[in-house]
């Protein structure tokens, strides 16, 4: 799944890209696709045309075009990219792709295509003034790249929890954009294992661990996410490199460029955790 290092590289394509145009008409190919927009596919299609893309925000792996028209309340273009969903920018008048799950004609010829192999993603429309944030994405944490961001208070949280650290990360609560990749990545750095919980680390280990999750994904987004799969692209088709920079994700067996001991891949809830038996070793119980 797109973490938010990929989401900000999708992200900033489309700001450099789009911003500025208009929406002269859209078409939903498939309806799993805007399955959050309650009020369907006809009320999508005609509430989106005529619509310039002010902006392109996100927090944590939510992206949102910020859209504005004369006379009519603004509106914010929500997207989930779910496991597979990307945005891709085309000259071609006629999109030919089995994958393509909604199109966006711009009144500039281009077409901006939501292409979602696996269907996980998502797109809804919402009326939002611009300030804050649409009202769906409210829940999420904020992100290490929020100017809003306080690392401090995001640690006390999760010192007073009970919860294994690497829960409180991709729990989307306390903080926002950290999926499997970057949690044993920030996990591996610290040296603590997935299991220790946010209380034993206490505020000083919990602040470490963040120092670490914001290290790992700037370091990401400089090299332009991560692509093990050719799913995971820029608006240009463009894949990231970041893989062949990991230390614990997708190592198995391969020796730990820290310690040499092979690194662990076991369960976790339906996912996988690598580490360092060395390095990470399991807590007390």
């Amino acid at each position: 799944m797109p973490e938010l290092p990929e989401v900000e590289t999708v992200r900033r394509g489309l700001s450099d890209s789009v911003v500025g145009a208009r929406i002269e008409s859209a078409r939903v190919r498939h309806p799993r696709a805007i399955r959050r927009h309650e009020l369907g596919r006809r009320d999508f299609v005609d509430r989106v045309a005529g619509y310039e893309i002010l902006a392109v925000r996100r927090r944590g792996k939510f992206l949102w075009w910020q859209l504005a028209a004369d006379d009519q309340p603004q509106l914010a273009l929500i997207a989930h990219l779910g496991m597979s969903g990307q945005f891709r920018l085309t000259d071609k008048q006629r999109v030919v792709d089995r994958h393509a799950r909604a199109t966006f004609r711009l009144a500039d010829t281009r077409t901006v295509v939501f292409r979602d192999q696996r269907t996980f993603g998502w797109l809804r429309l919402d009326d939002w003034d611009g300030d804050g944030v649409p009202e769906p994405v409210r829940h999420i944490g904020l992100d290490p790249f929020d100017p809003a961001y306080d690392q401090k208070q995001v640690a006390i949280g999760m010192a007073r929890s009970e919860s294994g650290i690497k829960r409180l990360l991709l729990s989307q609560n306390l903080v926002s954009g950290v999926g499997n990749i970057y949690a044993d990545e920030a996990l591996w750095r610290a040296q603590v294992h997935p299991e220790t919980s946010g209380s034993s680390l206490a505020e000083e280990g919990c602040r470490r661990v963040l120092d670490q999750v914001a290290a790992v994904m700037t370091a990401a987004l400089d090299a332009g996410g991560t692509s093990f799969d050719p799913l995971y692209v820029s608006v240009n088709g463009e894949s990231g490199w970041f893989d062949r920079s990991l230390d614990a994700y997708g190592r198995e067996g391969l020796p730990c460029r820290r310690c040499g001991h092979a690194i662990l891949r076991e369960r976790f809830t339906n996912r996988s955790s690598h580490r360092c038996p060395e390095c990470q070793p399991a807590p007390f119980v």
